[in-house]
């Protein structure tokens, strides 16, 4: 029977960036099975955005750690990401939003976080396209911006293999195995391997491995897509990722065109506010769309911890915040694995939460 230190399941952002951590900190008898291609996931559909900007300041923490990494991503693993430092911008067009971004802001700058409440005026300077007459204010953040999710999973992935982890695709993982309140292994279409740590990073798919253990992970799908126009309509390049938070819509300029999308899975749905709100786009083309699923917990904040048997771990539920997330995540995770001191204290996140009665909105959800 094959064997490992550790079994990482998942070749998204965050399984990659688990097993890069982990060999990074010389563990490196380590497996990472995907059961398609890397990045084939939810990250391989997302937007890429990286933004400081929550209403719960865990996740600002985990975005301002990973933001460093990303930062240097390149010199870290060979590989760009395409970040785009332009922030975030998002439009407010109703006075509870304005208030409960204001406070939002007032936290994050007592973490060092340099966003900032900016009127009307200055929205129009950064995207002069923009219809405004609604709005109440906004929101900047300068740190910001968006890369491209499928370097950063092959980027973790190159380094990872360099350092000795073998990577797996086209191998599906069907149970997860435990005795005596210890993991023992997993199955997978290709055999066993016996291993006394496992990872769960698989999405949707970490409810089904985790129930095989006796686990609960609360994480189901739902439905998102994206749209790329071929042509900016003036959009300037410097534009933020703008956000018009009322509605979901979101855009940003990518390649000689825009990426946009927002909460609704349908285009007919999202047409009308996205037209509303950026007049320009009735006259762009759209070249092409995608979709896919944001893991979403009850909560809609991540799930992350340790148990019920010694040995297991798990990530998930990231409510669409798992990329922007996953170089924190992944260090925490390969921290918690080998016994390390904590970079940051993430227990509010375990799952438990849940059967305790301790849930913890995460309220500014794209």
């Amino acid at each position: 029977m094959r064997t490992a230190e550790v079994v990482v399941i998942g070749g998204g952002c965050v399984g990659t960036s688990t097993a890069y951590h982990l060999a990074a900190a010389g563990c490196t008898d380590v497996v990472l099975l995907e059961a398609d291609a890397l990045g084939s996931g939810s990250t391989g559909k997302a937007a890429g955005g990286i933004r400081l900007q929550h209403a719960d300041a865990l996740n600002s923490l985990l975005v301002r750690r990973s933001l460093a990494e990303f930062l240097r991503f390149e010199e870290l693993t060979g590989v760009p990401i395409g970040f785009k430092q332009v922030g975030y911008l998002f439009l407010l067009s109703s006075a509870a939003d304005l208030d409960a971004f204001r406070r939002a802001v007032g936290v994050q700058q007592g973490l060092g976080i340099p966003s900032e409440l900016v009127d009307v005026a200055a929205v129009r300077e950064f995207v002069p396209q923009l219809a405004t007459d609604d709005l109440v204010g906004a929101t900047f953040c300068p740190s910001e911006g968006y890369a491209t999710p499928e370097a950063v999973v092959q980027g973790y992935a190159t380094a990872a293999r360099r350092l000795g982890v073998r990577v797996e695709t086209g191998r599906a993982v069907t149970a997860v195995r435990a005795e005596d309140g210890r993991i023992t292994g997993v199955d997978t279409d290709g055999g066993p391997i016996a291993a006394p740590t496992v990872v769960c990073a698989a999405g949707v798919h970490s409810a089904g491995l985790a129930r095989g253990i006796g686990m609960e992970l609360p994480v189901h799908g739902e439905a998102r897509a994206i749209h790329y126009t071929g042509r900016d309509g003036g959009v300037p390049g410097s534009a933020p990722l703008t956000v018009d938070f009322a509605s979901g819509f979101y855009f940003h300029r990518e390649g000689p065109g825009m990426v946009f999308g927002g909460r609704q899975r349908e285009l007919e749905d999202l047409g009308e506010p996205a037209v509303r709100r950026l007049p320009v786009l009735a006259g762009l083309p759209i070249e092409s769309s995608w979709w896919g699923y944001y893991d979403m917990s009850p909560d809609s904040n991540a799930m992350i911890g340790s148990g019920p048997v010694d040995g297991f771990h798990y990530a998930t539920g990231f409510s669409g915040h798992g990329f922007q997330q996953s170089p924190a995540v992944g260090e925490h995770l390969a921290q918690r694995v080998l016994g390390l001191p904590v970079s940051l204290d993430l227990s509010p996140f375990s799952a438990g939460r849940f059967r305790a009665g301790a849930v913890r909105p995460e309220k500014f959800v794209i």
